[in-house]
């Protein structure tokens, strides 16, 4: 079969409707089942020279088997993914949305609340498939999908999407090979931009660079070629929020210092727990850093008592305190659960994902929102270009 298939063609049960997008990982099309009513959905195909790499077909079927195993409302479901007639396919829920990177663009930076509503959306997602031993790997505000609310006064329902660059975190042998670089450079770990092996903590790292996105309008290291921003992440130091955003409580630089630490271990033990500790930072009075937990008032002194000529003890610089961190002090042994026992055998040519009654219609993940397919060079995954409501990612 081509590799650009035209409108009208069928492709493992689903007939093709029009391009919505396309990158180095592949092209996404917004395409129809030819059963059941038609239902629409994102079909993602990938590069020709990918689907004939072994190696590659079995990684990607077998890490797509683990994300379609996920059934969380924050994460665009995958319907099913294999190959036909030499072409991988990847099938998604159609979502009718737009996606934070253009409202960036248009908007500028957001309103706190909104930020956090919309990150801690995020974070769940990402919580989940960190449970099921699963790394995202390109967490950037082209792939959180944001759509309208079911209900008047709800707020948007936000979507992760683009699990194309997942990896399962029982098996180094992830897609793109050990030692090559997969992702965004403006939102990759340290580890991720140097080629070392990642877990959720990585995609802990890219949520804290979108959320300091969210509150400043612009990415912590925007400028330079892709090597030298990936040189940012390596070497310099987290940038405060509050340098763009004196109007803020300083006690978010802690949370986005701790959110970015370079050593894995330095940073929040779960997604959810950077947007707790964010919460607080951003509810606390202006001026103000984070307390120590724990601490007592200091009782007025007694006229006459010599005071303690030593200073009182307080947090490392850049490290958010547990107060700020919404929970106990920081657990720095790896967090992460143990990953699933990887499935035997060689993989299934056909992989499905779970069946999930009602929901939205519609949905990229890779799809439109899959944003999946992100334009760029080959080897990472890029936001889409065009964008509108209804508009799918790329």
């Amino acid at each position: 079969m081509r590799p650009d298939p035209a409108a009208g063609t069928v492709v493992a049960g689903y007939r093709i409707v029009e391009q919505a997008g396309s990158g180095g990982m592949g092209v996404v099309y917004r395409a129809e089942e030819t059963g059941l009513g038609g239902r629409p959905v994102a079909l993602k195909l990938l590069p020709a020279a990918l689907a004939g790499d072994p190696d590659f077909r079995a990684r990607f079927l077998r890490e797509m088997r683990v994300a379609a195993a996920i059934d969380h409302p924050n994460i665009v479901p995958i319907y099913r993914a294999g190959e036909d007639r030499g072409l991988l396919y990847l099938a998604m829920r159609y979502v009718h949305a737009s996606d934070l990177r253009h409202v960036l663009e248009a908007e500028g930076r957001l309103d706190p609340a909104r930020a956090l509503a919309i990150l801690g959306q995020v974070a769940r997602a990402l919580d989940a498939a960190h449970a099921r031993g699963l790394v995202h790997r390109d967490v950037k505000p082209g792939n959180i999908l944001l759509a309208p609310p079911v209900l008047d006064g709800d707020p948007e329902h936000v979507y992760l999407v683009d699990f194309g660059l997942a990896r399962s975190d029982s098996d180094d042998r992830s897609i793109g090979g050990a030692g090559s670089f997969l992702g965004t450079p403006r939102y990759a770990a340290p580890e991720q931009a140097a080629g070392r092996q990642v877990d959720g903590r990585a995609d802990g790292y890219a949520l804290g660079c979108v959320l300091y996105e969210c509150l400043t309008g612009q990415a912590p290291f925007p400028g330079g070629s892709g090597e030298a921003v990936l040189l940012a992440h390596l070497e310099a130091p987290p940038p405060r929020v509050t340098t763009l955003r004196p109007d803020l409580p300083p006690a978010i630089d802690q949370v986005v210092a701790r959110a970015m630490a370079k050593p894995p271990a330095d940073r929040f033990p779960t997604c959810r727990a950077l947007i707790t500790a964010a919460r607080a930072a951003l509810s606390s009075p202006a001026g103000s850093t984070a307390p120590t937990p724990g601490a007592a008032a200091a009782p007025a002194p007694t006229p006459g008592t010599p005071q303690p000529q030593h200073p009182v003890p307080g947090p490392p610089v850049g490290e958010a305190t547990p107060a700020a961190r919404g929970g106990p002090p920081a657990v720095h042994s790896p967090p992460w659960p143990a990953p699933p026992a990887p499935s035997s055998g060689c993989p299934q040519p056909l992989v499905a994902g779970p069946a999930r009654p009602g929901g939205r219609s519609g949905g990229l993940s890779a799809a439109a929102a899959t944003r999946a397919a992100g334009p760029g060079r080959p080897g990472r995954l890029d936001p889409a270009r065009p964008g509108q409501r209804g508009r799918q990612p790329r």
